[in-house]
């Protein structure tokens, strides 16, 4: 869709009726009745009174045509007398071929064929008329004058008299009206769903008066989407106007009556009223009911003079604002907002295929090219609509040379539409969306908020009010549009011709020629360098004195956005200076430290990763503004600064500091320090203890292979994570961590001790995986939710751990020691014992609503433990070893698919099924994805399950069974239909190994079988008792002769089956009231029964829960 300014071209129905006639016909008498029967049918007309009729038609007249739904051509004797009226018929024959508009002609005391022919007195005005007119223009007038003459219409000499064929005119074109809806807006990509949306909101059924809000920026289609709306509408409303393009129509106190007059004007149909006080709306209109288009409204005083309150307007009514600030929207009191959005990435490539190649899809060949223009455009409708009109009809290499263009400059059209939200906002504010623009665009709201906590903007208040004007979106970052982030950078470029004079630098060449010539000034507070787009044989040269007069400088961030070019900038060795910057942001920072004359005092943010650093700077720094210190992969670093003045210090990355040895003991001097991350630190030994740091939340010091002290850091941590250490047991010390909820020590292969008898309240979950020491179960936390033991030497499950471990979800036991498996709690719903090789039995059981069992590399496992966890009842799945398809499984067969044959009353809606695959020996992977696809016959999808088994990146060891269930139709509804003529079923099952990449192995499935399920239906929903096929069959041969079967039943009354939840209802055709019987399906796995049989049953079980 295209913005305001882009919907000229395409002509709005602002009238449903335009009338061409000859005046001294019919004006006085028949046209003045037929329009007011339009009136009494609210049918708007366009009004002619007062233009002045010339040789040629006006451009007032040739836009009334065709902003008009239906036009009206009333033939009359001297009709053809009239050049005006000729050159109208010519607008409105050629508007009906171009636009499909619809063509009404009346043949008032004419005969049609007089018309058609120019004969008669019809044709001796024809002749006159052309007398002094060229041949050309004669021929024109004839062909159209035979062409229109043909059209359907009415002929008066056919009515006894006018009134009656008036009202047939009238009827005639309302109906028209109604069914056929304007074409202007087909061709709008999404338009139809945003219509949908606002109908919902407009409630027309309502006789509430309601004022609804169209929101959003510039160009994004709101005056399209209001102009399709109000075309829809109008001919629902007597009285309506659409008032165009009101932005900056606010200007004094004159403009008050001017636009009231404006409006009532136009809702009236009445040319230049006058108004003479501000009540004038309410006064005309508070008992009419009206529809009302305020369009492009940039002012709360423009809504306070046209539409102050609901109560100027009569019941029914319907007023639509569209504008791009919403804080004019719930200043006036309008809940009802709707929110129009940027196109998906489909429908912003077919608006541009539309604008570029006038139809919906993509030329061949031109596929790359589209999508990168449509993303630079920022799927912005008005940027695709003009951008892709000047690529119209241009070859590919022509579409390549404009597509850097169109990266980097804004075209004036577009520019000028999104530039006036700019030029209204207070001084503060364009400061701030200079800033987001060309700084912090994408950033964290939060961490813009510091870094310009001392610039003098309020950017809390400050953001909310670029987001209410649609100039960008706070949803916790700060998101600006492309085109708007252009039109920030457009403007700061304009400051000065020279770069260094510009608040903002962030384009390569202009960087560049500041940082070489040393041309910079007080004027810059921002650069930003993406360095990838330096090529590896550009010179980018820097002073040593590049950042001296650059006083002001805040914001220093350069990076590398992509692969390529190159790295990092490298400066000078003697550089000394760098200002007193907010915001030091170096990737692959080059130097050993930082310029002996840098002062950090105002430093909010240091991020140098991936540097050569050794060492920050020498001494002690002032660092009262400091938040966040990121050093991630500066490899080189060895030595941390002294941090006693960096109180304020909250992050503190260190992660891969590979030479870093120890930390430093100032940073006990850190209370508001809440994460500290030294993952990686391969040579870190010493750390300080017995400090608390109050604010301190989440340690990361995974991979410290060194280490072996517990961090002892604060007692307020709740997430510490010391795996790959080398750590050798836990003090008891621990039992003060109460908020502690993560303890992740997996792969500390020196753990042997872990403290007994204490309860951390706060703990949730605990990993030792593969801490192959430690032999004693961890009993440390009754509130665990997972627990992950697997690689240990742990030889078996306490008693106490069931009885008290009523919070447990997730258990990992995969021990080479155990032996036995007897005690699981009952609250487990997931259970690894992967590779625990030497696990004979298992005595346990487990619940119906557990997800997973797996007992990969079992091998030692006895029949009986194998038989047993077969014949769980549970939800999820089930791996372990195994040879064969157990027995259970009625349906086998070799190889990855299996047909069963179904049996009429075997199956309903809510029927499941069980199956389980035999998969030959896999190389080591993560898991296996495993699918089983359901076909009827004639290769019909029914159905699909995906799952998967978990194999804990280990190669097995033997066959293994996978086991797992589902439903045998789609559950998506309550209601489902069953094709009850189903006789087979075809079950395909596939396999992937993901370890790495995804890998097909459908060759592993060696056996695969399947059992078919029917749940009791009486019983409870996930009780899960089942009955097999070869059981239902049995039970037939037991029922009674009063019962009926279902497929009989079918055969006799044609009926089809409904089944809603385990019940299914029979919805029988006429025969069965004949017949007066009430059948319903009762208990799947029995059968039908009687009614009597049915009532019965029912009493019985109230009589049970009763006693």
């Amino acid at each position: 869709m295209s913005s305001s300014s882009a919907s000229s071209s395409s002509h709005m129905k602002i009238y449903d009726v335009f009338t061409s006639f000859h005046g001294a016909d019919v004006r006085q008498g028949f046209l003045s009745h037929l329009h007011t029967h339009f009136e009494s049918k609210a049918i708007t007309t366009f009004n002619d009174q007062g233009m002045e009729r010339g040789q040629t038609i006006k451009p007032e007249l040739d836009k009334a045509i065709r902003e008009s739904r239906v036009l009206i051509v009333v033939f009359s004797k001297d009709y053809a007398s009239s050049s005006w009226c000729l050159d109208e018929l010519v607008e409105i024959f050629n508007c009906k071929e171009a636009q499909g508009q619809t063509v009404i002609p009346i043949f008032y005391k004419v005969d049609p064929s007089d018309v058609k022919k120019q004969r008669g007195d019809f044709g001796r005005a024809f002749e006159k008329t052309c007398e002094e007119k060229s041949e050309k223009v004669k021929q024109t007038w004839s062909r159209v004058l035979a062409d229109v003459a043909t059209i359907a219409g009415e002929h008066s000499l056919n009515w006894p008299n006018e009134a009656e064929m008036i009202q047939k005119i009238a009827t005639n074109v309302l109906e028209k009206l109604n069914d056929t809806p304007s074409s202007d807006f087909e061709d709008k990509v999404g338009l139809e769903a945003h219509l949908r949306n606002l109908y919902s909101l407009l409630d027309l059924e309502s006789d509430d008066m309601k004022m609804i809000g169209i929101w959003g920026p510039a160009g994004i289609g709101k005056t399209t989407i209001a102009e399709a709306l109000y075309s829809q509408l109008s001919s629902r409303f007597k009285l309506k106007c659409f008032m165009e393009n009101l932005k900056d129509s606010y200007k004094s106190t004159e403009s008050k009556f001017s636009l009231q007059s404006q409006l009532l004007s136009k809702i009236l149909n009445q040319k230049d009223m006058r108004v003479y006080h501000l009540g004038a709306i309410k006064a005309r209109l508070q008992d009419q009911r009206v529809l009302i288009v305020l369009d492009d409204v940039d002012d709360l005083n423009q809504l306070e003079v046209l539409a102050k309150e609901l109560s100027w307007f009569g019941p029914g009514s319907r007023i639509i604002v569209t504008t791009e600030d919403k804080q004019i929207l719930k200043a006036h009191e309008i809940h009802n907002i709707y929110h129009v959005d940027f196109p998906s990435k489909e429908e912003a490539l077919e608006m541009l295929c539309r604008s570029a190649f006038k139809q919906r899809s993509v030329l061949d060949g031109f596929e790359e090219l589209a999508n990168k223009v449509a993303e630079f455009c920022g799927y912005l409708p008005l940027g695709l609509s003009v951008v892709g009109s000047s690529l119209r009809g241009q070859s590919k290499h022509e579409w390549e040379l404009q597509l850097s263009r169109i990266e980097t400059s804004l075209d004036r059209k577009t520019e000028n539409i999104l530039r006036v939200g700019y030029d209204r906002l207070l001084k503060e504010d364009k400061s701030l969306f200079l800033h987001i623009a060309c700084f912090f665009n994408n950033d964290n709201v939060d961490h813009v908020s510091s870094l310009l906590a001392d610039s003098g903007l309020d950017v809390r208040n400050g953001l909310k009010t670029l987001a209410d004007k649609s100039l960008m979106q706070t949803n916790g970052s700060t998101t600006m549009h492309y085109l708007l982030q252009q039109l920030g950078r457009q403007i700061v470029f304009e400051q000065s011709g020279e770069p260094g004079k510009r608040q903002f630098l962030v384009e390569v060449e202009d960087i560049r020629d500041v940082l070489a010539n040393e041309t910079g000034t007080g004027s810059v507070i921002g650069i930003s360098l993406d360095t990838s787009k330096i090529g590896n044989d550009d010179t980018f040269s820097v002073g040593k004195r590049a950042f001296e007069e650059m006083r002001n400088l805040q914001f220093l961030k350069i990076y590398r956005d992509w692969f390529g070019g190159r790295d990092t900038l490298q400066i000078p060795e003697d550089m000394e200076y760098l200002p007193r910057l907010r915001l030091l942001s170096w990737d692959s920072y080059p130097r050993k430290s930082l310029p002996p004359r840098f002062q950090a005092d105002r430093l909010v943010e240091l991020d140098m990763q991936s540097s050569k650093l050794e060492k920050l700077w020498e001494g002690i720094q002032r660092l009262p503004n400091l938040k966040s210190i990121d050093l991630n992969r500066s490899h080189c670093l060895k030595e941390i600064p002294n941090l006693l003045n960096a109180t304020n210090l909250e992050t503190f990355n260190l992660e891969y500091c590979s030479s870093l040895v120890e930390l430093p003991s100032s940073i006990r001097n850190l209370h508001k320090l809440k994460k500290l991350k030294m993952d990686g630190c391969k040579k870190l030994r010493d750390i300080p203890t017995n400090i608390n740091l109050a604010s301190l939340e989440e340690v990361e010091m995974r991979d410290c292979y060194q280490l072996r002290s517990f961090p002892d850091f604060s007692m307020n941590i709740r997430k510490l994570r010391i795996g790959g250490t080398k750590i050798e047991e836990i003090p008891s010390s621990i039992r003060n961590l109460h908020k502690l909820e993560l303890l992740v020590m997996h792969n500390c292969q020196m753990l042997r001790v872990i403290p007994t008898n204490i309860n951390l309240a706060s703990l949730e979950v605990f990993s030792v995986n593969c801490c192959s020491r430690l032999a004693s179960f961890p009993d440390i936390s009754s509130n665990i939710t997972k627990l992950d033991l697997g690689n240990t030497k742990i030889k078996d499950v306490p008693t106490s751990v069931v009885r008290c471990w009523s919070r447990l979800k997730w258990l990992d036991i995969g021990s080479r020691s155990l032996k036995r498996l007897t005690h699981v709690p009952p609250s487990v719903r997931v259970l690894h014992a992967n590779g625990c090789v030497s696990l004979k039995r298992v005595c346990c059981s487990f619940s119906n609503e557990t997800k997973r069992l797996s007992f990969y590399n079992c091998i030692q496992l006895d029949e009986e433990s194998r038989r047993r966890i077969i014949q769980q009842s549970i939800q999820g799945e089930i791996l372990l070893p195994g040879k064969e398809i157990p027995a259970e499984f009625t349906h086998k067969a070799t190889g990855k698919s299996i047909t069963i044959p179904l049996a009429s009353g075997t199956f309903s809606a809510s029927s499941r099924f069980k199956a389980c695959i035999l998969l030959s020996p896999i190389e080591k992977c993560l898991s296996q994805d495993i699918s089983c696809r359901l076909r009827s016959k004639g290769d019909g999808t029914i159905h699909s399950v995906s799952t998967a088994a978990w194999l804990s990146n280990m190669p097995s060891w033997s066959k293994h069974l996978f086991i797992f269930s589902g439903d045998l139709f789609p559950q998506q509804n309550r209601c489902h239909e069953v094709d009850v003529t189903i006789s087979e079923i075809t079950f395909e099952f596939s396999c992937q190994r993901k370890h790495g990449t995804v890998d097909s192995c459908d060759d592993k499935i060696i056996e695969c079988g399947v059992e078919i399920m029917t749940e009791e239906a009486e019983g409870s929903s996930r009780e899960h008792a089942t009955t097999t096929t070869t059981q239902v069959k049995r039970k037939r041969k037991r029922k009674t002769e009063k019962g009926l079967k279902t497929k009989s039943w079918v055969g006799k009354l044609g009926f089809k089956t409904c089944i809603l939840g385990p019940r299914i209802r029979v919805a029988v055709a006429a025969k069965w009231k004949s017949l007066k019987l009430e059948v319903a399906a009762e208990n799947r796995h029995e059968g039908t029964i009687t009614t009597t049989q049915m009532d019965t049953e029912r009493k019985t079980k109230k009589q049970k829960v009763s006693r």
